[in-house]
């Protein structure tokens, strides 16, 4: 590609490329996190993905207190006291000569423009590792529909370098969005997190029923046209939230009524509660900061009601980091639990 063709070619806007990545699809895989997402999931783990453009954050564990920052800053969108260095987000342009001259890496500009040529050749160099491992590249967020005419660029580049692709969407957008991407992906990692549309639209700013009709679109597409040639469906597993047996049981019902044959996997993802920080360096409320993870003895407990729901049984699986409860030590007031990290089927 020469220069003046690189230049017309779109841009996109990416939040981070993740590599030895082994939960976003088959065997060991490169995802890059899109910004931009269309729902606002309370639990979100990836906040700094929401936001469709750039954004500033600040960790103050890395901040040495030099003040470089207030200096550089073109609108006085920062100043220092007691908790370290406020923004002020009402002023700030994210213009990032903050972060440019942070020499602790304190200030941080999240989001980072590239062309489809850089994603593709950037992620390129992992292909000794997808090779090995029957891996290739996700696209994930945030939302890779939000981007759609860069994602479905990006996509089909992969393709041509023989890369095996898998496109990771909420599924709320339109039809056509999901026509730019379809063709270049060679399976699809679908969320379905609440069979309810009201409680769906208090979990995550939106009703379910555009992402239904999507999945069923989805499902015909590949009837088709023979590809993707993969369809895996995620259910996130929040606690007070989607982690309930009726939500599991109503999902298994739709997916064994309308998509019997098509899912070849249907996975449940356990709650994630390492993200409270990247709230506090977004100044944003997390309603879920404090909440323990999962039981291990509950995840088992929905992937039974999932099994039995009407799906193949087979294609019900677990995973993420769940809070271990031993029956025998129950009563003691001192005892923390410890993480396990599940992989596998229920009952592993």
């Amino acid at each position: 590609m020469n220069q003046k063709e690189r230049k017309q070619s779109p841009l996109g806007i990416i939040q981070e490329i993740m590599r030895m990545s082994t939960e976003d699809g088959p065997g060991i895989r490169t995802t890059v996190f899109f910004k931009g997402c269309p729902l606002k999931c309370t639990w979100c783990h990836n906040p700094e993905c929401i936001s469709p453009i750039e954004q500033l954050q600040w960790t103050g564990s890395k901040c040495i207190g030099c003040k470089t920052c207030l200096e550089i800053c073109p609108n006085n969108a920062l100043s220092f006291g007691p908790q370290g260095i406020s923004i002020d987000r009402s002023a700030c342009r994210v213009c990032g000569k903050c972060a440019d001259e942070c020499p602790s890496l304190a200030l941080e500009l999240l989001g980072r423009r590239m062309t489809v040529e850089e994603l593709a050749d950037e992620v390129a160099k992992d292909r000794a590792y997808f090779e090995k491992s029957g891996g290739g590249i996700t696209v994930s967020g945030g939302d890779p529909t939000m981007q759609a005419e860069f994602a479905g660029a990006f996509l089909k580049i992969c393709k041509k370098k023989g890369l095996h692709t898998a496109l990771d969407t909420c599924g709320l957008c339109n039809e056509e969005t999901l026509k730019k991407l379809l063709p270049f992906a060679d399976m699809v990692l679908y969320d379905l997190k609440e069979i309810d549309p009201e409680k769906h639209k208090d979990f995550t700013g939106h009703s379910n029923e555009k992402i239904f009709k999507n999945l069923l679109f989805i499902r015909d597409w590949i009837v088709s046209h023979g590809s993707p040639q993969e369809l895996w469906v995620r259910t996130p597993i929040i606690p007070g939230a989607t982690a309930r047996k009726d939500n599991i049981q109503g999902l298994g019902k739709f997916i064994a009524n309308n998509l019997k044959g098509q899912v070849n996997r249907w996975q449940l993802c356990a709650f994630n509660n390492l993200c409270g920080d990247k709230y506090t360096r977004l100044d944003l409320n997390w309603n879920f900061r404090g909440q323990p993870l999962i039981t291990c003895d509950r995840m088992e407990e929905l992937a039974r009601a999932a099994k039995k729901s009407g799906v193949d049984p087979g294609i019900v699986f677990w995973s993420g980091s769940t809070r271990m409860e031993r029956e025998d030590l129950a009563q003691e007031k001192e005892e923390r639990p410890t993480l396990r990290l599940i992989q596998g089927g229920a009952g592993t």
